[in-house]
């Protein structure tokens, strides 16, 4: 195997990209477009069931942590699971999605893009550096709020991991790159704007860590935007496969 496949392999398994799933594409009846209402809910109700299931998580941290003794424990312990813990929940969030949220990088590479486009080699190594920025930030917003995983900021941020899994649901997995466009607007990046501002309240220094997952969200929606215009200007909502 050569370097660069090897690095896109090693970068690919970190971040859960998986190159070899099946196609599950929904196609449009664009003849007769028509609200897929079943979609619309299902998208719903599993964003809210994963925000649940994750702000219980939380809350399950919370007395684990409570039933521990730090004294008894080796330096920097306490330190390695809380960040472990935040790594987890931001690298394999989608374990909680009741979606289908599959990491493929064939649907980008398979659509028209404009020419400023990033390759597509550009985007796990991207996420795995903002990932590495989420942890930190969360670390610094859970020490200064006396070591609380379930508090608000964290909870927002749960929330926002969510929504970005149901927004790959839709865009990566299905193909709805009109459905794509309002919910990359309304659910990741006005979700990452939140959660940036509560850190900013909470710790600065957290705010100013988690701001570049910010910048890049509002990269990638004008990318969405980009890809839904040079590929068929399907409606802005789910529809009825033909």
């Amino acid at each position: 195997m050569s370097d660069s496949k090897f690095v896109t392999s090693g970068i690919n398994t970190v971040m859960g990209v998986n190159d070899g799933t099946r196609d599950k594409t929904i196609q449009p009846d664009l003849a007769n477009p028509q609200w897929d209402k079943r979609a619309t809910l299902t998208y719903l109700g599993a964003t809210i069931a994963q925000v649940a299931a994750m702000t219980g998580l939380l809350w399950g941290m919370d007395l684990a942590f409570g039933s521990l003794n730090p004294t008894a424990l080796p330096q920097g312990a306490v330190t390695a699971i809380a960040c472990g813990f935040f790594a987890f929940v931001t690298l394999r969030s989608r374990l909680f999605s009741l979606l289908d949220n599959t990491r493929n990088s064939g649907r980008y590479t398979s659509l028209q893009r404009p020419g400023w486009a990033p390759p597509p080699l550009a985007f796990p190594i991207v996420w795995m550096s903002i990932a590495v920025l989420r942890v930190v930030s969360a670390y610094l917003v859970w020490s200064a709020l006396g070591q609380t995983f379930l508090c608000l900021p964290l909870i927002l941020y749960v929330a926002h991991l969510s929504l970005g899994d149901t927004w790959n649901t839709i865009f990566t997995v299905e193909g709805r790159l009109g459905a794509a466009v309002p919910m990359v607007m309304v659910g990741p990046l006005l979700s990452v704007a939140v959660v940036t501002f509560s850190y900013f309240q909470t710790v600065s220094l957290a705010g100013w860590i988690i701001l570049p997952s910010l910048v890049w969200l509002a990269i990638a929606t004008a990318l969405c935007i980009s890809l839904w215009r040079l590929n068929g200007q399907e409606p802005l909502y789910p529809v009825i496969s033909a």
